[in-house]
């Protein structure tokens, strides 16, 4: 049986396991197999507060008692680990795989000059919101972590075309790269990424503004295997990325195209068509689409659970009404998100009663639905969860005074 976490804080070693002195109690009781195991029981901020030093400290001190054991971990959110730290870390721990410093703020390009000297076996490495990270991190990280195949830069906005440039002339099996934010990419940097990445299962491009149908059809034709792309913000994109999707990524499970306002029926039928697999779809304002994409969806798309509509202000009854017939309505359906859509009413949440496997559906701001339509849907679903709110009743004008004013979801202003 595995210790409790009280059990192995009650060892004896709360004061003494960060010591600064080799002879300290732990280092010579404890084998460092023991210590990586107790370890794992403690998240980063646990351990500080053990420690009584500052959380770099903690840093190098795993590093240096779990050396060459430690494989995997996780810094996110601690704000006081910087690149020093990080530094005596990547020389101890040199067969790290899995490293997620997200929300490390303090880390700069010398961190990865230090994982790129140091952790040639490195997998996993997040970097998300690490702003100070540039073009020359990607460069070190091409150089010397080859086996790099999951990398989030997400936000780290100081990144362009020649850092994606560099890191897949050297990581080509890179399988998920997380670029959300990058604003600064542009449409080579995809094709970089399109030319070097044929392993590639999941791209996130969301908010990358200045992306256009031009690099993620590079994207599509170099990397057959994508499985997930979110390009939600994107809104250069057309149904060109739509039919590109269809004829080359036959795989593909996700797609995030949120706020994509040029899409429209065309390319949703190409892709519904084609890409069979398809599990989750964010199509919030996509405001062109119609129920004729959710007629398609309900004939090839078994395997849809998660479907979002929210601001599909010309979805009606009749294209929920398919998508409850559909081959994905009875076993696979877990998640519809209405929200705002005008022309949704009681009629919807009849022809969704029959979607047993239905855990949440989103209908804020749909002003047809009822109270009681919603009581209906329930008597066949019980345990769904259903996000709504409704306007209050207005109330005859009061008399001989003025007259109060109401909000949609407040009853007095």
């Amino acid at each position: 049986m595995a210790p409790s976490r009280d059990r192995l804080l009650h060892f004896g070693f709360k004061a003494t396991m960060f010591s600064n002195s080799d002879e300290a109690v732990i280092n010579k009781k404890l084998p460092k197999e023991l210590l990586l195991r107790i370890f794992s029981f403690l998240d980063v901020v646990t351990l500080c507060r053990c420690a009584q030093v500052s959380r770099g400290r903690v840093v190098e001190n795993i590093s240096k008692r779990c050396g060459g054991f430690l494989r995997k971990l996780s810094l996110r959110g601690c704000l006081g680990v910087g690149d020093n730290a990080l530094r005596t870390f990547a020389q101890n721990c040199r067969n790290i795989e899995v490293l997620n410093l997200n929300g490390c703020t303090k880390t700069t390009d010398a961190t990865c000059t230090s994982l790129s000297k140091f952790c040639s076996k490195l997998r996993h490495l997040d970097l998300a919101s690490c702003t100070s990270i540039t073009n020359m991190s990607l460069k070190a990280l091409s150089e010397g972590c080859p086996l790099l195949e999951q990398l989030n830069i997400s936000w780290c906005d100081q990144v362009t075309k020649d850092g994606i440039q560099a890191l897949v002339r050297g990581c080509g099996g890179l399988k998920a790269l997380f670029l959300k934010g990058c604003t600064q990419l542009e449409d080579e940097a995809l094709k970089y990424i399109g030319a070097h990445c044929p392993e590639l299962v999941t791209l996130n491009l969301q908010t990358c503004l200045q992306i256009t149908d031009e690099g993620l059809i590079t994207i599509c034709r170099g990397c057959h295997k994508l499985q997930s792309l979110c390009a939600s913000g994107c809104s250069n994109i057309t149904d060109a990325i739509l039919n590109a999707l269809g004829q080359n990524c036959p795989r593909l499970r996700i797609l995030e195209v949120a706020r994509c306002s040029q899409l429209t029926d065309v390319g949703f039928t190409t892709l519904a068509r084609n890409c069979h697999e398809l599990e989750k779809m964010d199509l919030e304002e996509c405001v062109q689409i119609t129920d004729s994409t959710l007629i398609q969806l309900s004939i090839h798309c078994p395997r849809l659970q998660v479907l979002s509509l929210s601001h599909c202000e010309l979805i009606t009854d009749d294209g929920i009404r398919h998508l409850g017939n559909g081959a994905c309505a009875h076993d696979q359906l877990e998640v519809i998100e209405l929200d705002n859509c005008p022309l949704i009413t009681d009629a919807s949440l009849e022809h969704l009663k029959s979607c047993h496997s239905l855990e949440r559906i989103e209908l804020y701001d749909c002003q047809q639905i009822t109270r009681a339509g919603i009581k209906r849907l329930r008597t066949h679903l019980p345990n769904i969860k259903v996000h709504a709110y409704f306007a209050p009743v207005t109330p005859p004008p009061s008399v001989g005074g003025s007259r109060q004013r109401f909000c949609r979801c407040c009853i007095i202003l």
